[in-house]
């Protein structure tokens, strides 16, 4: 059995093996059987509103023959007594044989993964990833353009707090795609993000104040709305969210094999009268979820194997020392009896990152024991 924290926890050949799995998923949907999980529950633990997510993984765990259980209002659940993660990860592990977890601090579905000891897969961490959301957004592109290799693929909108980028962005540079970051000043990529990038993957973005200017190359464009919820005070909503739109005019500049994805919800940053051109691929996409996270649920159970000879990552390595994540949205700075702990990021140049969040890396490393 195995966690899904982030997208780095699958190689590149685990991720296309998961494809396979999918494609033999879709034969399920259809046929309703086997009942590959009957008498497994899932336990969904939503702190925070989805529609998609928290319908497809229940929906996936139903197909497969299984049960759910869970909260989708956190108010309605202890957390509302002031229970901590771990304690809820305890509790949870006796009542569930895998849980989603889905919450607005960033590194809270690492704290439960290491309190529980059934799986845990992320269903998106604050601003941090969304591995599985990355995961269909790949199997979507796979589909449709045959590789997810040497591709020229935009991310435009909300590339600050919009956790889907942070995951695509580093699965994309793993398999050899041409980033271009298209955001409005002040949602820029963020710096732990592009440094993770170039060091872990040689990989350096580039970046474009127009979408209009860049369209015309693109294989993919990745749409994304603005994180309302997540904004600073200082940054204006309604002017950052009419920055980028895209039209039947600015689609009409576009490569007539490009493909538009979009993790949904929309709100303005898409027009409807795209929503019938045969590049738009953002509901195709969206279905893609429910095989992908069968697909997931059957790995992390061991229902379904992954053979052995399918190179799994390595385990990051970790770090203790005096130093404390900054991150104000960080889970380790809300539940404080959490450790601060530090993955390496690089060796040469020196990079440390927050384990839980992956933000704001401490400029040398300190001499400490491995975690």
């Amino acid at each position: 059995m195995r966690d899904i924290i982030v997208i780095g926890d699958l190689s590149n050949q685990e991720i296309e093996h998961i494809f396979q799995i999918a494609n033999d998923m879709a034969g399920i949907i259809n046929s309703g059987s086997p009942r590959l999980c009957n008498g497994k529950i899932l336990a969904t633990l939503f702190y925070e509103p989805s529609t998609r997510t928290r319908l497809s993984f229940e929906s996936a765990m139903l197909r497969l023959g299984g049960n759910v259980i869970g909260f989708a209002e956190p108010s309605s659940s202890s957390v509302a007594k002031g229970e901590t993660l771990a304690d809820t990860a305890r509790v949870v592990a006796e009542y569930a044989d895998i849980i989603v977890i889905r919450h607005p601090y960033a590194g809270s579905a690492r704290v439960l993964a290491d309190y529980a000891d059934i799986p845990v897969i992320n269903g998106g961490d604050g601003s941090n990833q969304h591995p599985t959301q990355t995961l269909y957004d790949l199997y979507t592109i796979n589909k449709h353009l045959g590789r997810i290799s040497e591709l020229k693929v935009g991310l435009c909108g909300d590339l600050r707090y919009g956790r889907t980028v942070h995951s695509l962005a580093y699965a994309l540079a793993r398999f050899g795609s041409e980033i271009i970051c298209i955001a409005p000043e002040g949602l820029e990529m963020p710096e732990h993000v592009l440094q993770r990038l170039e060091l872990k993957f040689n990989s350096k973005v580039k970046y474009a104040n127009k979408l209009d200017d860049v369209i015309n190359e693109l294989d993919v464009l990745y749409m994304t709305r603005i994180q309302k919820e997540r904004l600073p005070s200082d940054i204006d909503y309604k002017a950052v969210s009419s920055k980028y739109i895209i039209n039947k005019e600015l689609m009409s500049k576009a490569k007539k094999q490009m493909i538009l994805l979009h993790p949904l919800p929309r709100v303005d940053e898409i027009s409807y009268e795209l929503d019938d051109d045969q590049r738009s691929f953002y509901f195709r996409q969206s279905a893609y979820g429910v095989r992908i996270r069968m697909a997931l649920i059957a790995v992390a159970l061991d229902v379904l194997k992954i053979p052995t000879s399918v190179g799994a990552p390595a385990s990051p390595r970790l770090v203790s020392v005096k130093k404390k994540c900054i991150n104000q949205r960080c889970i380790v700075n809300h539940e404080l009896y959490l450790p601060h702990k530090f993955e390496i990021v690089s060796d040469l140049p020196p990079l440390l990152a927050c384990a839980y969040c992956g933000e704001k890396p401490v400029d040398d490393i300190p001499e400490s024991n491995l975690v």
